[in-house]
């Protein structure tokens, strides 16, 4: 019998092992918090997508989350990409912090439709440019999503900007730092037109969930129906002596006629003739009309010598630097447009006068 174990010894073991167990059990969320955390979701998520709908125009959708456990290595393996992770940090009403997962490709897709760029996926890799788009976008969306909370909880809920990152799942980060072995995760549908049809991701630590819960039926207690333990009884009516009234007689009123007899009443009479009007001499000669023309020959009006025009996206303008040559629309060699207080009244060539330019005037538009 020498290194087998007694049967004290495997009745402790299980004994400690089915503690453990229980206390896992005890760790996680009930089906009431499970629902409530959805709940919460559902309704902070659909604000939050009026208003990426808005910032994109384009029409947002996103769907009843799910909500599961999950731990870190299952999150890495459903990414074959890096993706871009959000870390968002409440600062008040509630205490703790949240992660929000998006691809890499929807992220290009989004920050390009706001910077007024093709909706295409390319090659090119996400750059600093990209994340602070982003990042705004969440920011803006997120903030929606607090206020919606705020009135759930019936407190005031509020947030930090988000904390942008292109991160590789699969390597250590310091993301990941932020959970236990297990934590909740809740997944969204989110499909914007018909460029985008993906899903999303929030992760919330058990503890934050459940800080979650409680806040919101707090709140939602709160506003169904007062505490009965603290609203006082209702004050007694006070109670009056009425002295006692003598009965008064009672008056019947006079019959009313069956049908008043209709009178009619006289038609006054009233001269009716024809309007008649002067005749209008065609000899008048307008006066003053020099006079008047005099008044506003003063009045200074900015003239504009326009070379030519172009079409650049936010992008590319943030990319000029000394040196960049934009083309314009204007063929080399052909008239300059001149414009007074912003409308086309000629056309002209560039001549230069002494050491400034000018312009010699070729035609007048009519």
């Amino acid at each position: 019998m020498d290194g087998m174990l007694s049967q004290d010894e495997i009745n402790a073991l299980l004994s400690g092992m089915s503690s453990t167990v229980s206390e896992e059990k005890k760790d996680r969320l009930t089906d009431a918090e499970i629902d409530a955390i959805g709940e919460i979701g559902n309704i902070s998520m659909g604000s939050a997508a009026t208003t990426l709908s808005a910032l994109l125009n384009q029409k947002v959708t996103i769907t009843t989350p799910s909500v599961s456990y999950t731990n870190w290595g299952e999150v890495a393996a459903s990414y074959e990409k890096p993706c871009v992770l959000l870390k968002i940090s409440y600062v008040e009403g509630l205490s703790g912090d949240n992660v929000l997962i998006l691809k890499e490709d929807d992220v290009k897709i989004i920050t390009n439709l706001m910077m007024g760029a093709a909706p295409e996926v390319t090659d090119e890799p996400l750059g600093e440019l990209h994340l602070s788009a982003i990042g705004e976008a969440m920011n803006q969306m997120m903030g929606t999503a607090a206020t919606s909370m705020s009135s759930m909880m019936a407190k005031k809920i509020d947030i930090s900007p988000p904390n942008v990152d292109l991160v590789d799942l699969k390597e250590n980060n310091d993301f990941e730092k932020m959970f236990d072995e297990e934590f909740v995760k809740i997944s969204f549908e989110m499909k914007i037109g018909d460029l985008i049809d993906s899903t999303i991701m929030q992760l919330y630590p058990i503890d934050f969930a459940k800080e979650m819960y409680e806040h919101f039926v707090s709140g939602m207690s709160g506003s169904s129906e007062p505490n009965k333990e603290t609203t006082p009884p209702p004050a007694p009516a006070p109670q009056y002596s009425t002295p006692p009234v003598a009965p008064q007689p009672v008056q019947t009123p006079p019959p009313a006629p069956a049908y008043t007899q209709y009178q009619p009443q006289p038609v006054q009479q009233v001269d009716v003739s024809q309007a008649s009007f002067q005749p209008f001499a065609g000899d008048y000669v307008a006066t003053g009309q020099k006079e008047n023309i005099d008044l506003i020959m003063d009045v200074p009006l900015e003239v504009t010598v326009e070379l030519g025009r172009t079409n650049k996206s936010i992008k590319e303008i943030l990319e000029f630097a000394p040196g960049a040559i934009l083309e314009l629309n204007k063929i080399a060699g052909e008239p300059v447009d001149v414009l007074v207080n912003g409308k086309h009244v000629a056309k002209g060539e560039v001549v230069v006068i002494e050491e400034s330019f000018g312009v010699r005037i070729t035609e007048i538009v009519k």
